[in-house]
């Protein structure tokens, strides 16, 4: 995946995985898991995927990363990149139940202006004029989309917004480590790590908040093992590898506002799979921020391919 094309494409793939997750989370709680719970076990599956991939990998003659030899920094960076998914989950779900599911994700999807400023700032990459339109294109349409669907009127709330900010923010410190922090690591031994310090660490809030009985329902009742299987697979394990991937490849900035496709696609599934019908002005958002996109491309990237982005995905 290296690259402008494969950069681009591997960032649009990942967007439209994670897109899912909202049908795939909604059937989940339907079926009595909490958000935590959830977590949990999306995190849990993804880092078995990677697990079996890594495997794979290995067994087709790739050399297996010495993690003791590894430069310290590197490591801290892994797990401060961990930890940051970590706190960035808990918050857009505590932002989900302290306000609006709109609200809450027009704060989150400011990041990409973060990741843009930061990253400028640290002097990662230039804000070109043409990446600048892109970017408020981009953000614009997102709001649209996302307020676009408002249908209730729920009231503004200080806490949850903050909350959804707070994981913004996380996901701006995840993005821009993903470029340089851990460079020494391949990708998809840093999206296991990553993936797997989720897991432990929901894990011990399972354990912590007493909700294993809520936890062991999958193993009771079956039927939310295939809902549970796509949330750990096709929107965890996959997504997060080709995001990094894309990271990597075309930068902090263009990998952020191409993902912005991802409400995009998500309303567009809830219409399809929940009759949550996407109406003109929300078509008209998903048409702005298709055209930050697409202006995207005609921005030259200045930012070198990655050394760890590996192809092997």
């Amino acid at each position: 995946m290296r690259g402008e094309v494969g950069g681009t494409a591997a960032v649009v793939v990942a967007a439209c995985l994670f897109g899912t997750l909202g049908p795939a989370s909604r059937a989940a709680y339907e079926a009595g898991l909490t958000p935590l719970v959830f977590s949990f076990w999306r995190a849990a599956i993804g880092a078995v995927a990677l697990a079996a991939l890594l495997g794979w990998l290995h067994a087709r003659g790739r050399d297996r990363v010495r993690w003791r030899a590894l430069p310290p920094r590197a490591l801290a960076a892994l797990l401060v990149a961990g930890g940051a998914s970590v706190v960035l989950n808990l918050a857009i779900f505590s932002a989900f139940q302290e306000t609006s599911i709109a609200l809450a994700l027009l704060g989150f999807y400011t990041y990409p202006a973060l990741v843009a400023g930061a990253a400028v700032l640290l002097g990662e990459e230039r804000l070109t004029g043409t990446r600048a339109a892109a970017l408020a294109l981009a953000l614009l349409g997102m709001a649209v989309v996302v307020l676009g669907g408002v249908t209730d009127g729920t009231a503004f709330s200080a806490l949850g917004f903050g909350l959804a900010i707070l994981a913004a923010a996380m996901q701006a410190v995840y993005i821009l480590l993903g470029r340089r922090g851990f460079r020494a690591i391949p990708s998809e031994e840093a999206t296991f790590g990553i993936i797997g310090i989720d897991a432990v660490t929901f894990l011990a809030l399972v354990v912590a908040t007493g909700a294993g009985e809520v936890a062991a329902l999958p193993l009771e009742e079956p039927s939310t093992l295939p809902v549970l299987l796509w949330a750990g697979i096709a929107g965890a394990g996959v997504p997060t590898l080709l995001f990094l991937l894309g990271i990597r490849s075309i930068g902090p900035t263009r990998t952020s506002i191409v993902a912005l496709l991802e409400p995009v696609f998500g309303a567009l599934l809830a219409a399809f799979l929940l009759g949550e019908a996407m109406g003109p002005i929300q078509a008209a958002g998903g048409v702005l921020v298709l055209a930050g996109a697409a202006l995207l491309q005609r921005d030259g990237g200045d930012a070198e391919p990655h050394e760890a982005a590996s192809g092997a995905a």
